[in-house]
């Protein structure tokens, strides 16, 4: 099943089982809280995991590729970027953690400032599925290979409605005219 089309249904189931939990208890709410707190903890103490275990690793393999074109940049072309697989890994460390942290940012609000509870049900179990979905973890945890939607650079993922973003191109082709194209600027 596509992954966006599942996030969607278990959002939908999770929205139904949250209504049914008593939130005006004071203690179900503690409870709530501490199991949200917990598993932003386990989330980012998994980062954190994985990315001493990329270090450690340490791959200094060349990874050439071609980012594409940002649409709002107005840019036909993408640029050339060449990096290692270990910095490659760390920054999508990094990335994943802005998005916990910014996934963190939201819940507080939503809680604090708007006494919404659901979404600290909710996100508990979305921020444990997206954890294992995510591709780092299907790496240094679970110990898959870098193959198929694994290989590095990570392909987009394709939307709900089938339509992928263009993700980073790898042919040769592709990467030498991005090199020419590189070299004429610089010259």
């Amino acid at each position: 099943m596509n992954s966006a089309v599942q996030n969607m249904v278990t959002s939908l189931v999770l929205m139904q089982v949250g209504k049914r939990i008593p939130f005006e208890n004071p203690d179900v709410l503690n409870y709530a809280r501490m199991a949200y707190v917990a598993i932003q903890v386990i989330i980012l103490g998994t980062y954190y995991f994985i990315s001493t275990k990329i270090k450690a690793k340490d791959d200094k393999t060349v990874l050439k590729y071609v980012e594409p074109p940002n649409p709002m940049s107005g840019q036909s072309e993408g640029e050339l970027v060449t990096t290692t697989v270990r910095d490659y890994d760390l920054a999508e460390v990094s990335k994943s953690l802005k998005g916990v942290y910014m996934g963190i940012g939201i819940i507080a609000v939503m809680h604090l400032y708007f006494n919404f509870t659901q979404p600290l049900f909710m996100q508990s179990c979305l921020g444990l599925k997206g954890l294992y979905d995510s591709k780092m973890v299907q790496l240094y945890i679970l110990g898959h290979p870098a193959e198929g939607d694994l290989k590095r650079p990570f392909k987009a993922t394709a939307s709900m409605f089938g339509a992928a973003a263009p993700g980073p191109q790898t042919d040769n082709a592709t990467i030498q005219a991005a090199e020419k194209r590189t070299a004429k600027k610089d010259e």
